[in-house]
């Protein structure tokens, strides 16, 4: 699309938000999808070839972390945030759709996108156990920490006051 590489503009993260600032609308909504199908197709593939919850846990899990780690950018991805969520729309639309609403709830009260994931991400686990998915809802504990792992620079920066809003450059 002619943009800067986003590991090297704004914030230096090829997430969706980092995109958004350096590039527009458009490629922010194709590396959301794009993130997020990561998460969505090999959890729903799974769940559909091997329904083993444990084994579909796992298998959001090799997503997510393939997202934070990448292989082939020197094991610096994104924050994971959309291909957490995708990986939850892969088992259940319902959670997904829970968490998505959650987050979007948040975003549009607080303006701030990385505070809407870490607290949309900390509930996701109560979702899980409530629908009955013990499994997940492990698998989201653990994810949710990786999240405020890979959020501490912008933890830092809610607490100070100067994390980016949503809709400011």
């Amino acid at each position: 699309m002619g943009l800067p590489d986003p590991r090297t503009s704004g914030s230096g993260n090829p997430g969706a938000t980092n995109v958004l600032r350096v590039g527009g609308k458009l490629p922010a909504g194709l590396t959301l999808l794009g993130d997020g199908l990561k998460g969505l197709l090999p959890v729903a593939i799974t769940g559909l070839i091997i329904p083993h919850p444990p084994t579909v846990a796992l298998v959001a899990m090799a997503a997510f972390l393939g997202h934070l780690y990448p292989v082939f950018f020197d094991f610096r991805g994104g924050k994971g945030v959309a291909t957490a969520l995708g990986a939850l729309f892969g088992l259940s639309m319902q959670i997904g759709l829970l968490a998505a609403i959650s987050w979007l709830v948040m975003s549009l009260a607080f303006r701030i996108s990385s505070l809407a994931a870490l607290v949309t991400f900390t509930i996701v686990p109560l979702y899980l156990l409530t629908a009955g998915h013990t499994a997940f809802a492990i698998v989201y504990v653990v994810i949710a920490g990786f999240l405020y792992y890979s959020h501490r620079e912008n933890i830092k920066r809610i607490i100070a006051g100067t994390e980016p809003r949503i809709g400011k450059s």
